[in-house]
């Protein structure tokens, strides 16, 4: 039997750490005096003690180590183990793009955007829309897209969204996403709307969406210092998307501010 002082030593935990360890059910001593309280270690325990540590130092939730630790079954434990992995990655990706997005943010020359002023002329579409919050419009969005592209199998053009003012202002209001075609029918949820004709001030967005946010900023300055925005959705045109390459940096997305067009920029 090793003393605690001993286990801390040979496991690099502190002693500390071991009766956190204990406190919490996640490794409990082999035997603990009734008398002194002293708690020894088998050492057999060494092995157990550095997979908690590892788990931990991994944030795995205390739940999720005592059932890895109780499982006689590999693939229950692995199963754990990848999914909170899994979790990790995600983060990190997010963090990722939060440092990249601040990046740019803090850019001390930020890149002057390219702005074309467009008319758009009116156009019938088959499209999926509804009322929905800014919380699960991605959700909505791949649900609707998948449905488009179920339904219009000779598509003229590239995909495109309509948003209202309320999704960025109240977190919820109107989206629309539209597939171009000939010959817009009516099945399920998709139908045919015909977009109204509108002035733009188009920009494209770089890359995958996760900073896009920027290049909205950008834009919104451009219009207000050349033109004046008037209310109506903004528009979005998926160039080339996660349904073309899986590769972010290729993806190209237009934005297209509603303007009227006051003077020549």
């Amino acid at each position: 039997m090793l003393a605690i002082g001993e286990f801390s030593r040979l496991t690099h935990l502190s002693v500390r750490t071991l009766r956190r360890y204990h406190e919490a059910g996640l490794l409990e001593p082999a035997a603990v005096d009734d008398a002194t309280g002293y708690r020894s270690y088998s050492p057999d325990q060494i092995p157990v003690a550095q997979v908690v540590h590892r788990l931990r130092e991994l944030d795995v939730p205390l739940p999720d180590v005592r059932r890895i630790l109780l499982s006689d079954d590999p693939a229950l434990r692995a199963g754990l183990v990848t999914d909170h992995l899994r979790r990790l990655e995600s983060e990190l990706d997010r963090t990722r793009a939060a440092v990249a997005s601040l990046r740019r943010l803090l850019e001390p020359e930020p890149a002057p955007v390219d702005v074309e002023l467009r008319a758009v002329p009116a156009t019938t579409v088959a499209a999926v829309e509804d009322e929905v919050t800014s919380v699960d419009v991605l959700g909505w969005y791949a649900g609707a897209m998948a449905e488009l592209d179920t339904v219009v199998t000779a598509p003229t053009g590239a995909p495109g969204g309509l948003f209202d003012d309320g999704l960025f202002e109240d977190a919820s209001g109107h989206a629309l996403v539209y597939r171009p075609t000939d010959r817009p029918t009516t099945v399920g949820r998709v139908h045919p709307v015909t977009l109204p004709a509108v002035e733009l001030a188009v920009t494209t967005h770089v890359g995958a969406h996760d900073d896009i946010d920027v290049t909205y900023g950008r834009l919104g300055a451009w219009v207000v210092a050349n033109t004046l925005a008037v209310a109506g959705p903004v528009r979005e045109v998926y160039l080339v998307g996660p349904r073309d390459t899986p590769e972010p940096s290729a993806w190209r997305t237009e934005i297209g501010w509603p303007v009227f067009r006051v003077a020549s920029p």
